[in-house]
């Protein structure tokens, strides 16, 4: 049986993100040489070539790409494993790290997580925003145990669970023509000049391929990276902005912000808890699993309706 040295590894990793032996070198503090003559070992341990390189720069070869996904993986277990025992004598019993969209460190995840950490006070809880994108493939390669996102047909090769509801919503100036309104349609917000939040997420993803299906476009005015930022902007009367109604609550009545609650089929959202594999997961993460989803099951279902309905 072949064994691959750790060292050898994770210089490999960081020559292929880094797509260069100078710049791999200087993040991994070693000399160039050294880490040539080790990629040379690897490849010639592995029997195989791993890398082309070229003045541009290293390109992966099949096989390479292959050890790549299987590096991370490895390299990833051993920093949990290392992290966990190293808690183990500080008397913390674990570590749980997820990987959250925003609309879920902002509404519900908080006081859930909390609810975990009275139960399980030694259990060491990290959590991590994250667009969708980057919350399934930190699950995917192991860097989250749990990653907590919005269930659109994005999801891919990971396990979920449901957790969650929220409903989207228009927040509008109080002289906006939309205030008076009980229920707005995307397409009717899509006549103002829109706020644009976390550009990249799925939600602004979703948005644009909705506008495009209508045969419209999002007039975007600002971008902004956090729904407080959001709606100070409306509070300047600058443009409308679309936020889940849950969270725009409270701006409603800090700022005197009118939030009315969307009626298209996808701003009713399902969140849903994601993991890569249930029997590899530790206790501290099933455990965590567990209490996410029994929680959502005991929330009331007028805790996820807007007010006004």
């Amino acid at each position: 049986m072949r064994y691959f040295d750790p060292v050898s590894l994770r210089l490999f990793v960081a020559v292929c993100e880094e797509n260069s032996v100078l710049h791999a070198a200087e993040r991994e503090a070693i000399v160039p040489s050294a880490v040539s003559k080790r990629l040379t070992a690897l490849e010639e341990q592995a029997g195989v070539d791993l890398l082309i390189r070229s003045r541009k720069g290293v390109t992966l070869t099949p096989a390479g790409q292959s050890l790549l996904r299987y590096a991370r993986q490895m390299l990833n277990s051993m920093e949990a494993m290392h992290a966990e025992l190293a808690e183990f004598s500080t008397g913390v019993h674990g570590h749980v790290r997820i990987f959250a969209s925003m609309s879920a460190t902002v509404e519900h995840l908080p006081e859930d997580v909390g609810g975990f950490i009275r139960r399980h006070h030694t259990v060491r809880v990290s959590v991590e925003e994250k667009v969708s994108s980057e919350i399934l493939r930190g699950v995917e390669d192991g860097r989250a145990d749990l990653g907590i996102c919005w269930n659109s047909g994005f999801i891919r090769n990971v396990q979920t669970f449901p957790y969650r509801h929220d409903r989207l919503s228009v927040v509008v100036h109080p002289s906006h023509p939309l205030a008076s309104r009980e229920t707005v349609s995307f397409e009717e917000s899509l006549a103002f000049e829109h706020i644009m939040i976390q550009p990249g997420s799925v939600v602004q993803l979703t948005q644009q391929r909705q506008a495009v299906a209508m045969g419209k476009t999002i007039r975007s005015r600002i971008q902004v990276a956090t729904f407080d930022a959001a709606c100070r902007m409306v509070a300047a009367n600058l443009a409308v902005a679309v936020i889940p109604y849950e969270i725009a609550v409270p701006f409603q009545h800090a700022l005197g912000l009118v939030a009315v609650p969307m009626q298209d089929e996808w701003a009713f959202r399902d969140f849903v808890i994601c993991i890569r594999d249930q029997a590899s997961l530790s206790v501290p993460a099933r455990l965590m699993l567990e209490h996410l989803t029994k929680a959502a099951q005991e929330t009331p279902a007028s805790a996820v309706q807007p007010a006004s309905e």
